[in-house]
């Protein structure tokens, strides 16, 4: 096993492990303490996931992000976790708005991940009316029966299945690992990205409401769906999510956002929320939308 360590000093805004990867943005790692998504942190908890065939983990205690791996990934630690991400500059050009500024307060270190896009894509189409932790148990089920198994020392893991290996599942199969009704939306989403037909990676390089309409071509893909796959895996920061963490937020505190629809309400709600930023009028709306959503779901507001 390769190992190293990054200062998080070195990490501009510093970083949060836990804050970052038990905030609702991921379902790709496990806690090797077995309580992922439990409520509490665990600085000598190992988070542990695959990635291309490599086992990664990394936790964070005195001072410095420790990382482990069958290969040398201090590159690909920085990548997933965005470490480069400035969280000062983009703190600081957030709206003056009362709950983003305590949210950004209350969750320093919080950064927005770099997933993949297809396991990110059947992540969120799970996560209708779940709950975070049902949605990581669902998304790990998933791994253990039809993802390539990685034993190292004498443990095993479980790379997320690609779109062949889900692709080859049953709906009968996935209701009885407990997807339900979002059994035959995988399969076909599955049968769609291993046939050629589409691809999330494609969203990638098209204007922002452009992507999200390519998304949801996917089945079982609506908006909310198709925005968390672009701010969590695509690189679209302005994304904001209308969950109902997000919705109830706007009802409470920004009621003038609401236009009926959801396309019209996303740009309203972006606005708020984001910072110019070059030639991105509602940049880091995605950044704001994701400490707000960690605020309010962990019940921080006004403490």
């Amino acid at each position: 096993m390769d190992a190293g360590a990054i200062p998080t000093d070195d990490c501009p805004g510093g970083v949060d492990c836990y804050l970052t990867l038990e905030s609702g943005q991921s379902y790709l790692w496990e806690r090797d303490d077995g309580e992922m998504y439990a409520g509490e942190p665990n600085p000598e908890a190992w988070y542990e996931t695959v990635v291309d065939g490599h086992l990664l983990r990394v936790r964070q205690r005195d001072g410095r992000l420790e990382w482990e791996s069958t290969t040398d990934a201090a590159d690909l630690v920085r990548e997933r976790l965005r470490l480069d991400d400035d969280l000062e500059r983009i703190a600081a050009r957030a709206p003056d708005d009362p709950l983003v500024r305590e949210a950004y307060a209350a969750h320093t270190g919080l950064r927005l991940v770099a997933d993949p896009p297809f396991p990110t894509l059947i992540s969120f189409i799970c996560s209708a009316q779940m709950r975070v932790r049902r949605i990581h148990r669902m998304v790990s089920t998933l791994a253990a029966a039809y993802g390539d198994e990685l034993v190292v020392d004498g443990r095993t893991y479980h790379a997320f299945p690609t779109p062949d290996q889900l692709a080859g599942a049953t709906e009968d199969e996935l209701r009885d690992l407990g997807l339900g009704y979002r059994a035959p939306y995988v399969v076909r989403t599955a049968e769609m990205v291993a046939s050629g037909e589409a691809h999330p990676e494609a969203a990638r390089d098209l204007p922002y409401e452009e992507a999200r309409d390519y998304l949801t071509q996917f089945v079982g893909v609506g908006e909310k769906v198709a925005d968390c796959v672009l701010l969590f895996a695509l690189d679209f920061d302005e994304a904001v999510p209308l969950d109902t963490w997000i919705k109830g937020a706007i009802t409470d505190y920004y009621p003038d956002c609401d236009r009926g629809s959801y396309a019209d309400t996303s740009r309203a709600i972006r606005e708020r929320l984001g910072c110019v930023d070059g030639d991105v009028p509602d940049r880091y709306a995605g950044y704001a939308q994701t400490y707000v959503f960690h605020h309010l779901r962990t019940g921080a507001v006004g403490d």
